[in-house]
């Protein structure tokens, strides 16, 4: 993932300076290209928008054959002193701020899905449910504890609901995450109602911020990335 790529792209450069300088140039060029093109909001930004399609959920309209919501894990906070261990990232708590939106307005109760991160840590799932239930005092029903990739959150959950006689779900992810996460869902025969969260906006053109290098703006072309590379793998499979 990006900037370990770029890296390794001038790295390539390094090992061929000597027997091929033009090569080695043109390496080193692309490496600092990439690297900042990488780094601009308006590239991040596009990068982001192209993964999501799905539109915002209109609970009233979509959600009526649904009898559960699922949230699918993000990241981790290792090791965060403040609540005695390691917790759920920023993009797991923006997910879980959603989900306990919906079950107020809707009353459908919640699965939480995530193995652990690292071996011999806790699930993603009991980081959830924990945060759900102190932080946003919403009640957690079910939890899927083992999967570590979004196709075995959706394999998982399905074994989890299946015993609840649960096959509809209003199913909470990032937008930019959600078609991967539907298309594992209808692999799998989890119907799933997509519930996007963490739309990112259109990054305006003539907009002077927009062009200007972030450390933010690395860090989302980095999850596109990843979630593009993710969509050919599960392609290839």
């Amino acid at each position: 993932m990006p900037p370990l790529a770029c890296l390794l792209l001038a790295g390539l450069g390094v090992l061929v300076a000597r027997t091929r300088p033009r090569l080695a140039r043109a390496l080193w060029g692309a490496s600092a290209l990439s690297l900042l093109a990488l780094s601009l909001p308006l590239v991040s930004g596009h990068l982001l928008r192209s993964l999501q399609p799905a539109a915002p959920l209109d609970l009233a309209r979509d959600a009526g054959e649904a009898r559960a919501i699922l949230v699918l894990a993000g990241d981790t906070q290792f090791d965060a002193p403040e609540y005695g261990g390691t917790t759920c990232g920023p993009l797991t708590l923006e997910r879980l701020r959603y989900a306990a939106f919906l079950a107020r307005a809707s009353g459908l109760p919640i699965c939480v899905s995530g193995g652990p991160p690292r071996p011999g840590d806790t699930s993603h799932a009991a980081m959830m449910k924990l945060a759900l239930e102190r932080d946003f005092g919403v009640p957690v029903a079910w939890q899927e504890p083992w999967s570590g990739t979004t196709r075995e959150n959706l394999r998982l959950s399905k074994v989890v609901l299946d015993e609840q006689k649960i096959d509809t779900v209003l199913l909470v992810t990032h937008a930019w995450h959600m078609s991967r996460a539907l298309a594992e869902s209808e692999r799998h025969g989890l119907r799933a109602i997509p519930a996007p969260t963490g739309f990112r906006a259109r990054p305006g053109l003539l907009e002077a911020s927009s062009w200007v290098p972030s450390a933010t703006a690395l860090r989302e072309s980095a999850w596109a990335a990843h979630e593009w590379l993710g969509r050919v793998w599960y392609a290839l499979q």
